[in-house]
């Protein structure tokens, strides 16, 4: 198995064997919110069959205590948009005095 690995300025890279890559990324510069806990994505088989490449825009609306409490689309490609909304609203940020909308961007590469 070959192992690719995408990295973004300002976001977290993860290396994945086998189908896919991904890189997660926080790019909403007004927010400093840490993310402790990231859930990957399941890279869908038919989109790896079919070497399907995409990325999705979100935003992750989180409560002070750090929970995902809804998760918004913004843009993207289709194929990837239920993948990602299940793995985001799973995410557990840092805790803050306000809730706080966080922009998320999630780019899946087959490989």
């Amino acid at each position: 198995m070959r192992m690719r690995c995408t990295f973004i300025t300002l976001s977290l890279s993860l290396c994945l064997a086998g189908s896919a890559v991904l890189a997660l990324g926080q790019s909403a510069p007004e927010s400093s919110r840490t993310i402790v806990r990231k859930i990957v994505p399941i890279y869908p088989e038919f989109a790896r069959r079919m070497d399907v490449a995409g990325t999705v825009k979100l935003y992750a609306v989180v409560a002070p205590d750090g929970k995902v409490k809804s998760v918004e689309v913004v843009g993207g490609s289709p194929v990837f948009i239920q993948a990602a909304k299940e793995a985001i609203s799973q995410w557990k940020y840092a805790p803050a005095a306000t809730e706080t909308k966080e922009l998320v961007e999630l780019h899946f590469t087959p490989h």
